[in-house]
């Protein structure tokens, strides 16, 4: 329990961001998404403005006192930091895409002083080592004071600027899909140092080179014409930072390294002619900057090597925490040496690791590693929820969970952060729950839906991950979108924002009308028809089994369910002719399935009409969208429980297949489902893996297996939403064998707070609801009433 608290502490911590960058985000004057800025993109002059390049942008500004409020708004193409006085003040920009750029606005007053301030920002593009999330037009930069006042600030020709030639891109080189970057290489002969300093001499930078205007969005060039950017104001907070040590060593070669190194700074000598490699456990996955420091060993070379687990043999993995006769693969930085004193990397994008491999080869001179740590990031999270029970284990996962859930949610939601870093609907549906369920905090999760709206097609169907610089087509995924729609209204606490996307839900739903037949089933549905990993017969790259005549049950039974969801929506925040036609084609959609994949013999759902495949994914969308009744949806939760020759769902799709079985009457089982996390435990990872397959899964951290972290509080405490916007709510609790347990949520309104208490053979409830929130709890079939305030039930 204690260990438990520590960490969810940890990551809670996201407070320590604004001490770092000692600015904080601001709204902004509504008039800066009105009229072109008076700020221009720029660059520098004579490069590449498509190419591989990092960039250094200065300006001196002198101030006559130091200001209450220095409000500005920055970004850049493809990326940034900016520094004020040498502190670093913002990161950015949030990803988006060009018709939807994000621009940061940031307050640096608290960085500026009386006198010469100097303004100083990386600005780099990875050309064609960019990652797949990495829409780019070209290099640039912009930053816009938000008054008059600031306005001196506005990029144009009078800011210098130069080309730091020391980088170079390292291709990461693995058997499996990697799209998330390349590593890089410095050589510190001719890296730029103490740029950022006021006094820095820039005489020979030349003068930047303006290249567009500053836009918002819907304010276009002459004759209409876009030109750059649509600047948009980004929605969500800067990420936060947190210095994070490594833990320990745990394997030497070719040099002896203090105890105490690297949980403490503690300098040690690699001896010159030497090649000395160390390699460093984190003791746990985690995303952050890393930064090493060294001095001396000139024309001698440090690489740092990053790895979720170590290898036995591509692509096999073992226990995560063994090393012995493994390898590391992966993404790598190197530095060549100058021979300086205190020279210093920290990477220019995150990575994600466990462990790290320091490599040092020396020539004629020894070289002294001063310092190797790592700086968190993430998108901001707290942590607002409790669990709490007798049962360590359940602390556990709840514990890795949420680290799951923090490592893949930076400035967009993301499958995986070693490999892709895309957003997926199919993974951020799961994700956007476990935000309102453990933080409340709905920033990233509107931010999502936005963008998953914006990726819209013309004929309707989204893309099933944005951003991304190549498109790809899931119109599975956009059925979960509609999904994510329906969540949001529930659980979230503005309606209005999903008012507005019901329009681009009917354009998703009309998309998958042309693929409709007279009864209502689909046909040769174009594109990538994902549904889970499964290695099973006829299960091809995650899509389901297809008929001879084109037909499959759950491309069906997911369009029924998008179908019952946007009606629900429909008919509560939105118009109701559409409710009652969606509910129409529901009702015969419903009847079609039944008629086409039901086995009678075998009293379950075929995975098509020839009824040769059957699958716990079918099932379970029948039981979820009320193809059954009760009493067939519990015998088909048996099979789904017992019939081992059923597809099975991964740890991705247990998410769907335990709602089923809780609806089918099997909730209080639910502590029993938890296996395949028991392994991911036993097998010493601190995240969730991508799939079921242990040994062999590719990725150690992906969030759509975050789902106990939903489910130990909607089905184990019982905490559910009655009605949109968390307006009612309904508690049924499914204790199992649990006697004691409690915990609480973030409510749109305050907090839900349970406690179930079993003591001298007396059972009671307590609940507390916010103010103007009432529900009604459910016991043994039996409804109570619940009043704002404190409710006490005997059981």
């Amino acid at each position: 329990m204690k260990k438990y608290f520590m960490v969810i502490r940890y990551f809670a911590a996201a407070s320590f961001l604004l001490n770092m960058f000692g600015v904080t985000a601001q709204k902004i004057d509504p008039s800066i998404s009105q009229k072109q800025w008076k700020a221009s993109w720029i660059a520098v002059p004579g490069e590449q403005p498509n190419g591989y390049g990092v960039y250094l942008f200065r300006k001196n500004i002198a101030l006559t006192s130091k200001p209450e409020s220095f409000v500005i708004h920055v970004s850049a193409d493809n990326r940034y930091k900016l520094f004020v006085n040498e502190k670093l003040v913002s990161l950015g920009p949030a990803r988006g895409d060009i018709l939807h750029w994000n621009f940061e606005t940031v307050d640096i007053a608290s960085s500026l002083h009386a006198g010469n301030n100097i303004i100083a920002a990386k600005v780099w593009n990875d050309g064609e080592f960019r990652p797949e999330a990495q829409i780019s037009l070209r290099t640039g930069f912009i930053v816009q004071g938000a008054t008059a006042a600031e306005q001196l600030l506005n990029t144009n020709s009078t800011w210098k600027c130069i080309k730091d030639s020391s980088y170079r891109p390292l291709k990461v080189s693995l058997s499996t899909y990697y799209v998330a970057g390349a590593g890089e290489l410095i050589d510190m002969h001719s890296y730029i140092s103490n740029w950022k300093k006021n006094d820095y001499n820039d005489n020979v930078w030349k003068m930047a080179q303006p290249v567009y205007s500053g836009n918002p969005k819907n304010i276009l060039g002459a004759y209409g014409t876009p030109e750059g950017w649509m600047l948009v104001p980004s929605g969500i907070p800067q990420m936060e930072l947190m210095q994070q040590r490594l833990m320990k060593v745990r394997k030497t070669k070719g040099v002896s390294v203090p105890s105490s190194f690297p949980g403490n700074k503690t300098p040690f000598t690699v001896p010159a002619n030497t090649v000395a490699t160390i390699l460093l456990d984190q003791a746990f996955l985690t995303n952050a900057y890393p930064t090493l420091i060294f001095s001396g060993g000139k024309n001698g070379a440090v690489s740092l090597s990053y790895a979720e687990a170590l290898f036995t043999k591509f692509p096999s993995k073992g226990n995560r925490d063994e090393i012995d006769g493994k390898v590391m693969m992966g993404r790598k930085d190197s530095i060549l040496s100058d021979g300086t004193i205190a020279q210093s990397f920290t990477s220019l994008y995150f990575r994600t690791y466990r462990y790290i491999q320091l490599r040092v080869t020396t020539k004629e001179e020894p070289l002294v590693i001063e310092d190797l740590y790592g700086t968190f990031t993430g998108y901001p999270f707290r942590y607002n929820a409790t669990f709490e029970s007798a049962d360590s284990e359940l602390n556990k996962i709840i514990e890795i969970g949420w680290r799951t859930a923090r490592l893949c949610a930076v400035e967009t939601y993301t499958d995986c952060p070693y490999y892709e870093q895309l957003q997926y609907i199919g993974d951020s549906r799961i994700q956007g729950l476990v935000s309102l369920y453990n933080s409340g905090d709905d920033r990233l999760l509107k931010n999502a839906l936005n963008q998953m709206d914006n990726s819209r097609r013309p004929e309707g169907v989204t893309l099933s991950r944005h951003p991304s610089y190549t498109p790809q087509y899931i119109p599975t995924f956009s059925l979960w979108y509609i999904g994510m729609l329906h969540d949001y209204m529930m659980y979230g606490k503005d309606t209005t924002f999903i008012k507005n996307k019901l329009e681009g839900a009917r354009d998703v739903l009309n998309y998958f009308r042309h693929y409709q037949q007279e009864d209502g089933s689909l046909k040769n549905v174009p594109y990538w028809l994902f549904t889970d990993w499964v290695n099973k017969k006829d299960w091809v790259q995650g899509a389901a089994p297809v008929g001879k005549d084109g037909n499959d049950a759950l491309i069906d039974l997911q369009l029924l369910w998008a179908y019952q969801m946007a009606a629900d929506m429909e008919n509560k925040i939105g118009m109701k002719a559409y409710g009652s036609l969606y509910l129409r084609y529901a009702e015969q959609l419903k009847k079609t399935i039944r008629n086409k994949y039901w086995d009678n013999n075998k009293k379950l759902f075929a995975d098509r009409s020839e009824k040769d495949l059957f699958s716990q994914h079918a099932n379970a969308l029948a039981i979820l969208t009320g193809t059954v009744g009760i009493n067939e949806a519990t015998e088909i939760g048996k099979k789904l429980l017992a019939d081992t020759s059923l597809a099975p769902a991964s740890i991705y799709f247990k998410y769907y297949l335990h709602q089923a079985l809780i609806k089918a009457g099997y909730g209080n089982d639910y502590l029993n489902w938890l296996d395949k996390w028991r392994e991911n435990i036993n097998m010493g990872l601190t995240t969730w893996a991508e799939t079921s397959d242990l040994d062999k899964s590719r990725s150690d951290c992906h969030a759509w297996g975050a789902s106990p972290n939903i489910e130990f509080f909607r089905t184990i405490l019982g905490i559910d939403s009655d009605a949109p916007g968390f307006a009612r709510v309904k508690i049924e609790p499914h204790l199992g064998n649990l006697k004691n347990v409690s915990g609480d949520i973030p409510h749109p309104k305050g907090k839900i707070m349970v406690q179930y208490s079993n003591s001298n053979g007396k059972s009671i409830a307590a609940i507390i609801l916010p103010e103007e929130v009432t529900g009604r709890f459910i016991w043994k079939g039996r409804s109570y009433p619940l009043k704002p305030g404190k409710n006490i039930i005997n059981l």
